[in-house]
């Protein structure tokens, strides 16, 4: 077995499979206490969260990331939906399969959309709203470079099919991760064998597609955001290149409630990669935060 391949399967090890909506996936899920449901993004899957999920564990909550469809470790058909609508309905019946109650939610990426649609679906489930890199403001976003061939019929698929280890790793370097000591280059490889698997990375590509940068998806993922019933804060990778601080941070920053603190954390787009323990620990002193205000209330 390669390194590769070991790394994948002790992750897999450590999770287990689901099926909702009829579609099969891949979940991590660790520690007791109040659910955390982490989304990800592209082009990453659940594996994105290994350090983050066990620090949650350890902080006393339970730490849940799993695979949206056509990523990691789920299925990949080809008739699924990968839209933001699409995604967002899994997301609603994951919780549902995995008998999630109220949960707090982390959102990065892609899964900033895919998380809204969730909590605008289900709003009094969702305790606490955590925000990582992200875009808000969609019907003016603009993919970042190195995405954005993904989105081009036969150009999408050269430039995935080009997206070989060497080529990967310098990516990560450039755009997702400060810190590359901290993380083993057959980490990062295992990320591009999770994109790919065995499809390719077509499913991936569908994704890629299916943004709805529109309006009214805007007004209701500002709406989300806006929520005042719910504590939100905003953790932002200050040296991310593609979703930057100063134009993506400031619209998070801008569609969230008045005292919504934008806390810098010391990494690029990938701060999960650089900042577990600190992504953990806001979010469990926001869960004890928002305990503080429901007994107050009470």
């Amino acid at each position: 077995m390669s390194d590769v391949a070991a790394i994948i399967a002790a992750h897999e090890a450590a999770g287990y499979r689901f099926s909702a909506a009829g579609t099969g996936s891949f979940v991590r899920d660790e520690g007791q206490g109040e659910a955390v449901v982490c989304l990800h993004g592209v082009p990453v899957s659940g594996f994105l969260y290994r350090r983050v999920v066990p620090e949650l564990a350890e902080r006393g909550m339970r730490g849940i990331a799993f695979d949206f469809p056509g990523l990691g470790l789920a299925d990949r058909p080809v008739d699924f939906d990968y839209s933001w609508t699409g995604l967002g309905h899994f997301a609603c019946k994951a919780v549902d399969a995995l008998e999630l109650d109220r949960f707090h939610l982390v959102v990065h990426d892609i899964g900033g959309p895919v998380g809204f649609e969730l909590a605008h679906a289900m709003p009094d489930r969702v305790q606490s709203l955590t925000i990582l890199n992200t875009l808000i403001d969609v019907a003016t976003f603009r993919k970042p470079w190195v995405m954005r061939p993904f989105g081009w019929t036969s150009l999408g698929e050269v430039w995935l099919a080009g997206m070989t280890r060497p080529v990967f790793r310098r990516l990560m370097a450039m755009q997702g991760i400060a810190d590359m000591g901290q993380v083993a280059p057959t980490e990062i490889d295992a990320h591009l064998a999770l994109l790919k698997r065995q499809d390719r990375g077509a499913a991936f590509l569908r994704i890629m597609r299916g943004f709805e940068p529109t309006p009214a998806k805007q007004a209701i993922y500002r709406a989300v955001v806006a929520n005042t019933e719910r504590p939100v804060q905003i953790l932002w990778g200050a040296h991310d290149p593609a979703l930057k601080l100063a134009r993506y941070g400031a619209q998070a920053r801008a569609a969230a409630p008045a005292d919504t603190p934008l806390i810098e954390l010391p990494g690029k787009h990938f701060l999960q990669e650089d900042c577990a323990p600190a992504i953990a620990e806001r979010v469990a002193m926001l869960a004890g935060n928002n305990a503080s205000a429901t007994d107050k209330r009470g």
